[in-house]
C-alpha cells in the first residue's frame, strides 16, 4: 500500500535550506549563523530557526555551544587524515564481504550522481556519493559494522565539501565511483580491497 507524502513542515524546509548551503560549501567552516538573522534572511520566527538549527546540530553538520550561536565545524587537514585512517579498516571488511557482488543500490546512487546537471548544487553530488558508500556498507549485512560507519556520517560529509575544489568535472568522480563498483563486482577479494583503498588515497585539497 503506498502511504500519502507529507507535506514539508517549515521547520524541515529551513533545515534542508541551510544543510544544501553548508553541504555546496556556501556556508563555510568557521561561519556563524545567528537566529536573528537566519530568522530575518528566510521570513520565518526564531522558534523555527532555533529547531532547524538544533536538527543540524544533531546531524552533526553544525556545532553549538553555550552562550554561542551555531556554527560549521572546521575540519582540518589533519581531521581528515584521522578520518581516513579509521574509516580504511571498515571499507576493507566491506570489499572483503562485498567482492564479487553488485550492490543495486550503490548502482542507483551512481546514476543519480551521473544524472546530475552541470549547474547542479555540490551538496547534490555529497549526497550521492554518501548514499553510495552507504549501501556498500548495509551490503555486508552487519548492523555493527553500519552503527560504526554512521558515526563518522557527519564528517565525511563536511570532508566531502573539499572535494569540491578537487572535482571541478563531475565526470572524473563518477568515472572513479564507477571504476570502483566495477571493481568490487568484479573480484577477486585481493583486487577488491585494493580499489577501495585506492579509492581512499585521494587529495582533499589544500590546506
Amino acid at each position: 500500500m503506498t502511504l500519502p507524502l507529507r507535506p514539508v513542515s517549515t521547520v524541515g524546509a529551513l533545515a534542508e535550506a541551510l544543510r544544501s548551503r553548508v553541504l555546496s560549501g556556501e556556508i563555510p567552516p568557521g561561519t556563524s549563523l545567528p537566529e536573528q538573522e537566519i530568522a530575518a534572511s528566510y521570513g520565518v520566527a526564531r522558534p523555527t530557526v532555533r529547531e532547524a538549527l538544533a536538527s543540524l546540530v544533531h546531524e552533526g553538520l553544525l556545532r553549538r555551544e553555550r552562550n554561542r550561536s551555531a556554527y560549521v565545524p572546521e575540519v582540518t587537514l589533519s581531521d581528515l587524515d584521522d578520518l581516513m585512517y579509521v574509516r580504511r579498516p571498515l571499507e576493507d571488511l566491506m570489499a572483503r564481504a562485498v567482492a564479487g557482488r553488485r550492490v543495486p543500490e550503490a548502482d542507483s546512487a551512481l546514476h543519480r550522481m551521473a544524472a546530475l546537471p552541470a549547474d547542479a548544487p555540490w551538496s547534490e553530488s555529497v549526497a550521492e556519493h554518501m548514499a553510495l558508500h552507504q549501501a556498500l556498507i548495509e551490503a555486508v549485512g552487519s548492523p555493527r559494522l553500519e552503527r560504526l560507519y554512521g558515526v563518522l556520517a557527519a564528517e565525511t560529509r563536511l570532508g566531502l565539501v573539499r572535494l569540491r575544489a578537487v572535482y571541478t568535472d563531475r565526470d572524473v568522480l563518477v568515472r572513479e565511483h564507477r571504476e570502483l563498483l566495477d571493481a568490487i563486482a568484479g573480484g577477486p577479494e585481493d583486487a577488491a580491497r585494493a580499489a577501495a583503498a585506492a579509492h581512499l588515497s585521494h587529495s582533499w585539497g589544500g590546506a
